[in-house]
């Protein structure tokens, strides 16, 4: 299973912004993990991350042929950006949103908004990198059900 893990704004600062809600792991301490996690799934994973709208939509669409499955961490995008619920959409894979922090607990009702949500099969929230390693695992289960009801 190929899974295009794609991460939004302000995540390449992982480690250094806002410690105290967002940990000292890095960006890279998070593929690590997750590409760890992936290979004792039998997983083949595919990073990305970008501060631009447009450059996220255009990863979702040049992986639609190579992933069978997407982990997104639209990050602010995931409360008002109808440009990549649309192409999450277009792509039509199965996605999973997740979130390093429990966002429908932060300040702000703003962080309460998923525009993406209801185009996701998952949604993993607070767990850190946690949160991605249940995703794996969501799509891991969801294709070993597959296989179980052939």
């Amino acid at each position: 299973m190929n899974v295009l893990i794609v991460n939004g704004p302000n995540l390449n600062l992982l480690g250094t912004r806002e410690p105290e809600i967002y940990g000292r792991k890095t960006l890279r301490d998070l593929e690590r993990e997750v590409g760890s996690h992936a290979r004792k799934l039998r997983m083949r994973v595919r990073f990305f991350q970008s501060n631009h709208e447009g450059a996220i939509i255009d990863e979702l669409h040049r992986s639609r042929r190579w992933a069978d499955a997407i982990v997104i961490n639209p990050a602010a995008f995931t409360h008002y950006s109808y440009a990549i619920r649309d192409a999450l959409l277009a792509v039509a894979l199965p996605a999973a949103e997740v979130h390093l922090t429990d966002v429908d607990n932060r300040e702000g009702d703003f962080r309460k908004i998923s525009v993406v949500r209801d185009v996701c099969v998952h949604r993993f929230t607070g767990a850190g990198i946690g949160s991605y390693l249940q995703a794996l695992d969501a799509f891991a289960a969801d294709r070993a059900a597959r296989k179980k009801h052939r």
